[in-house]
């Protein structure tokens, strides 16, 4: 499966939405799907939505704080586990358990402890601080083979100065989804997203 390199991010989502609101955002083009755990009742989103798009997208969990959480994930049948920070005991919970790793890192020591524990890519969190020079300041040492992706302040509006950075892909939360918006506004933003992302990496897989 061949996915765009954008993780919409539905902190807030409830299990009764989590399924219309996920079909407009994989019809849009969108396949990275992650429920923070601060979300109410995140797990059973997160099952509803492996059970119903299990062919369609990948369906993680966000805001992994603990080695706990992994477990319930895996067993809720999870398949990525982002973190806003560099747990390294979570990162090897999370490869242990065959899901993909997305830890938050922001500086050079944190990459590289993400990425020796097995990361499999690294969130740049918050990107809004970091700016687009300390990426490119962190792209001049760290693995080409290893994505960053943009969360916090990277969007539709910036995907081309985040991308000539060194950016491979970006965490979208707020600008796809907020409590409140009903699966036609989701929809709408998720267009507005996918293409803007098509219009900066078009020559890319």
């Amino acid at each position: 499966m061949n996915h765009r390199k954008v993780i919409a991010i539905l902190r807030g989502i409830q299990p009764h939405e989590a399924v219309e609101i996920t079909r407009e955002i994989i019809d849009a083009g969108i396949t990275m799907i992650e429920v923070p755990l601060n979300s109410p009742q995140a797990f059973k989103s997160i099952a509803a939505m492996r059970q119903a798009f299990d062919q369609q997208a990948i369906i993680g969990a966000g805001t992994v704080l603990s080695v706990e959480n992994v477990a319930e994930l895996a067993a809720n049948n999870g398949q990525f586990v982002v973190s806003p920070d560099c747990n390294v005991d979570v990162i090897k919970a999370t490869k242990t358990a065959g899901m993909q790793s997305f830890p938050g890192v922001f500086t050079a020591s944190e990459c590289f402890a993400a990425i020796h524990a097995g990361a499999d890519a690294l969130k740049l969190f918050p990107a809004s601080v970091l700016g687009t020079s300390g990426l490119k300041a962190l792209r001049a040492v760290l693995p080409a083979q290893i994505d960053a992706y943009a969360v916090g302040g990277a969007g539709p509006d910036n995907f081309d100065e985040w991308k000539s950075s060194g950016a491979n892909g970006f965490g979208i939360g707020t600008a796809i989804y907020k409590p409140g918006d009903n699966a036609s506004t989701v929809r709408q933003k998720a267009d507005k997203i996918v293409k803007a992302y098509d219009a900066v990496f078009a020559n890319e897989d």
